[in-house]
């Protein structure tokens, strides 16, 4: 087995409101080991994208803030870097691909000067024509060809799908060692979305990258990823093989997202299943199961107590009181 690249430990991240604290991501944590492809799943709120923000240490400023937790690069703890270290890190080591490259390219800047503009951050005295080179070099990886129009152009010239790769251009020029890709294919159709998803995956070979994927989407995910980590109420509450997960997933939340993804064969069904209840609210987190509420398991137990993590003999986990030998768990 490879060694970890990142892990993330006992992450809690904290956004200030008039309300109270709002506990975005509240005790999570998963490991990502080299060449390796993660993805995280779970619904709006459940604290997906604010763990990627943390990892790389944009996140949005006053509100937010990292409470405790560690994040090891490495086995470096990230939280303990400078702001002037954490921006050689950026790009360098760890390259993020947002959901909408609307709001992550410049309007105003050509395709071709923003991405000599990160590849200037690592190599200051490459001459410009040599800059220019390797900005067309990461074009082509993406799939685009760099020629002078392609580098010249705005991003406003480009589709979405184009867009979107030139993002993935911008985060993997400089070949960092684990690409962070949030919900990278929300805004695109079907068709662009499987180019995009084929892209992800040869780079991820051709480079030797670690990837972190994540998605509502389990098809994206069943595709893309090695390993999955399920998150709800800012907790990671299963993890395991995609297989794993995919095929037997255990803890009841897990369950309940595989049934409502839509079926293609099978007995046809008079309506698509709707997890009941709403996520939990962020600023108070019922006292047990943060799933308890919207669970038909749920017994008084479970809404007294956080269930403790199961390890089965597979690797994975699940933190469920009815995953637990003594309620007829198989560990």
């Amino acid at each position: 087995m490879s060694t970890p690249l990142l892990e993330v430990r006992d992450l809690r991240v904290y956004l200030q409101t008039r309300e109270g604290p709002v506990r975005a991501v509240d005790g999570a944590g998963f490991v990502i080991r080299r060449g390796e492809s993660l993805g995280i799943v779970g619904e709006s709120g459940s604290g997906k994208s604010m763990s990627c923000q943390a990892i790389m240490q944009v996140l949005p400023q006053p509100a937010a803030a990292i409470e405790s937790g560690q994040i090891l690069l490495d086995g470096d703890n990230l939280l303990l870097k400078s702001r002037r270290a954490m921006q050689q890190i950026r790009g360098a080591r760890i390259g993020m691909i947002l959901q909408d490259p609307l709001n992550s390219l410049n309007p105003v800047l050509s395709i071709g000067a923003q991405l000599v503009e990160s590849l200037r951050l690592s190599d200051t005295g490459a001459s410009r024509a040599e800059l220019h080179r390797q900005a067309a070099a990461a074009l082509e990886r993406v799939g685009i060809a760099g020629n002078a129009g392609r580098l010249d152009a705005y991003p406003h010239e480009f589709s979405g799908g184009m867009r979107q790769r030139v993002a993935a251009a911008i985060a993997i020029a400089r070949k960092p060692d684990l690409l962070i890709a949030d919900e990278p294919t929300t805004a695109l159709d079907v068709t662009t979305q499987d180019q995009f998803l084929d892209m992800l995956n040869a780079l991820k070979r051709d480079q030797g990258m670690s990837l972190l994927l994540v998605s509502h989407d389990m098809g994206v995910v069943a595709r893309c990823c090695d390993r999955v980590a399920v998150m709800y109420g800012g907790r990671v509450v299963e993890s395991g093989s995609s297989s794993d997960i995919l095929e037997s997933p255990k803890h009841p939340y897990t369950r309940a997202l595989m049934r409502a993804v839509p079926q293609l064969h099978g007995p046809r069904q008079a309506r698509l299943f709707q997890i009941p209840g709403e996520p939990p609210n962020n600023r108070a987190m019922p006292a047990g199961c943060h799933f308890a509420p919207r669970c038909d398991k749920a017994d008084a137990t479970c809404h007294a107590q956080y269930p403790p993590t199961v390890i089965y003999r597979s690797g994975a986990s699940a933190a469920c009181w009815r995953c637990l030998p003594a309620n007829g768990g198989d560990t």
